[in-house]
């Protein structure tokens, strides 16, 4: 099955989030249907542009297709001066925060598997390094891809789980918010079942 990929936040923020999401495509595309026949979407599915009533609903969704995402978590204060006094910060972390999401579930791929990154965030000539780094680290057991988000289904997905887990990293950086808690409430059967991971990090 393949791996999706997204992020959200970033350190300038206060906190930065990047999902990996392991579901079959087909899944995956019955997901984001069933979603839009509920909702009424059209366009493409974000986090960002959520309520919690339409967050709940992906999470039940994300829950009846046993999907599973391992989200990997940076604060601001887990970023070390060299990386904090980068130009490329972001950039840098983004990649740190990849490596250890797609570590964590390629074993469950059994050691082969496509990985589809989103390409909307930064330069496409920056992407593609990225793309190339994980391409030669999966070698001949996987392939990397970049996909715009609204051809794939499960970038989707990947989207608002890491856009949740940006909004649960961000009630311990900012001050204590209630619309956070309620997030949290939305996964966390999920997190209890092991379903999704929220794992947090550390830079140089």
């Amino acid at each position: 099955m393949p791996l999706y990929c997204d992020e959200s936040g970033g350190i300038g923020t206060g906190a930065m989030t990047f999902a990996v999401v392991h579901m079959d495509g087909g899944d995956a595309d019955a997901v984001l249907h069933r979603y839009r026949q509920i909702t009424g979407l059209r366009g493409e599915m974000k986090g960002s542009r959520m309520d919690l009533v339409e967050r709940g609903l992906l999470a039940e969704l994300f829950a009846k297709y046993r999907g599973f995402a391992h989200v990997a978590v940076i604060r601001r204060a887990g970023v070390g001066p060299e990386t904090a006094t980068s130009r490329t910060k972001d950039l840098d972390i983004y990649a740190q925060l990849l490596d250890a999401a797609i570590a964590e579930v390629l074993p469950r791929t059994g050691g082969c598997a496509e990985v589809v990154i989103d390409d909307g965030r930064y330069d496409p000539i920056i992407l593609a390094r990225v793309r190339q780094a994980v391409a030669q680290s999966l070698g001949q057991w996987g392939s990397a891809r970049l996909s715009d988000s609204h051809l794939s289904a499960g970038v989707q997905i990947a989207d608002v789980i890491a856009n949740s887990a940006y909004n649960i990293a961000m009630d311990s950086v900012d001050s204590h918010d209630s619309r956070a808690d309620r997030i949290r409430a939305i996964w966390q059967p999920l997190f209890d079942a092991g379903r999704v991971v929220m794992a947090e990090i550390t830079v140089p």
